[in-house]
């Protein structure tokens, strides 16, 4: 056996040991009944420009027992559902979310109720409202809720929905191998007084949640995950230059806020397809033979995934819950749109926020490139 065969087998067998791992803490994972709540709750959705779909999710009704107030945070005034209003906001801040939510925070009367910040993309249900608030009230800092993709239609849908889904990078799977700092998606949060505190301090910064789950771990504060999923209807089909984009600059992220991360990427969380390229390349048995127990595990990996990513009931159930098909491929197709983020994000310290192009420094802290004379970027 030569040495690159060698070393590629150890490949192989580090990254299905990785899984396996992952799949074993998953494995201990129960689904725990949600616990009712009827906790006060201040909604608070952020958004600059809303899309059909995402005026849709805005109508969408709550059913949520508690007391219950969802703000629309936007410079636009969108139509909304009976029951939610709407506060104008343009912030001139680098992170429009943070300055969005921090000026409603300052005119709003939040009192005694609990604080969630959930994106447009998401349809809030009372599960999601109760999964979020019920963490917060009980005296955690921070909570947060894993985007699962539903009805999701074409190929590069699928792509998307099987990366956030049925990959380690599922914030179900990051939670059960966080060393550290919890991974936090900042779709959905519920936000205690301390977390709001933190939150002032990343009105310059992109990738606000790593940071924040960061600041809270450092305090010693707790992070909890919700076990309802936030349901992020996919509507028509995404563009395969959209998808690239925006995982392009997940890693960039990455690379600002967790540098020692950003290489296990190939390593570790898309193996798959190199390793079955240089299976046929080299011509190994033994390669072959260890490629094919990793894509094993990882389909294994993917079906509990999908288990711990279906609703537990309603009709939100049969909309997230995918087919067998599914379960079998959407990790191929996820691996396959993460690697391809992670090349174009190589070398790359900029990213463009809403029209605007940053330096990214050390924690996601945004630096404005300004326009050059020679026509530079700007």
């Amino acid at each position: 056996m030569s040495l690159g065969v060698l070393l590629c087998v150890g490949w192989a067998v580090l990254a299905a040991g990785f899984s396996a791992v992952a799949l074993f803490r998953l494995l201990r994972v129960e689904r725990r009944a949600a616990v009712a709540t009827r906790v006060p709750v201040l909604l608070l959705r952020p958004v600059d420009e809303p899309t059909p779909r995402e005026l849709e999710n805005l109508s969408r009704p709550v059913d949520y027992a508690g007391p219950l107030e969802q703000v629309v945070v936007s410079p636009y005034r969108p139509r909304l559902g009976p029951g939610t209003r709407w506060l104008p906001s343009d912030p001139t801040t680098p992170n429009r979310k943070v300055g969005h939510l921090l000026y409603a925070l300052a005119v709003l009367d939040v009192g005694e109720r609990v604080v969630l910040a959930v994106d447009a993309d998401v349809a809030v249900t009372g599960a999601l409202v109760e999964g979020l608030a019920g963490p917060v009230a009980a005296g955690a800092a921070l909570s947060t809720a894993a985007p699962t993709p539903v009805e999701v239609r074409g190929l590069v849908g699928w792509a998307v929905a099987g990366l956030l889904r049925h990959t380690h990078h599922s914030f179900r799977a990051l939670q059960a191998m966080s060393v550290g700092a919890k991974a936090v998606c900042g779709k959905a949060l519920g936000l205690s007084p301390g977390a709001i505190q933190e939150l002032r301090g990343l009105v310059d910064h992109i990738g606000e949640d790593l940071e924040l789950s960061r600041r809270l771990h450092a305090r010693g504060l707790e992070v909890v995950l919700a076990e309802a999923p936030a349901l992020v209807p996919m509507g028509p089909a995404p563009s395969w230059r959209g998808a690239l984009a925006r995982f392009t600059r997940w890693m960039k992220v990455l690379a600002s806020h967790r540098p020692g991360l950003y290489p296990t990427v190939p390593l570790l969380f898309t193996p798959t397809l190199p390793l079955g390229v240089l299976s046929v390349a080299l011509g190994s048995a033994a390669l072959a033979g260890a490629t094919g127990v990793l894509v094993l595990v990882r389909t294994l990996l993917s079906w509990r995934l999908a288990v711990l990513t279906v609703p537990q009931e309603g009709p939100a159930r049969a909309a997230a819950a995918p087919g067998l098909g599914a379960v079998a491929t959407a990790w191929w197709l996820g691996e396959a749109l993460l690697l391809a983020a992670f090349v174009c994000s190589l070398g790359q310290a900029q990213v463009t926020w809403r029209g605007r192009t940053y330096a990214l420094r050390r924690g996601g802290r945004m630096a404005p490139v300004w326009p050059e004379f020679s026509g530079g970027p700007g």
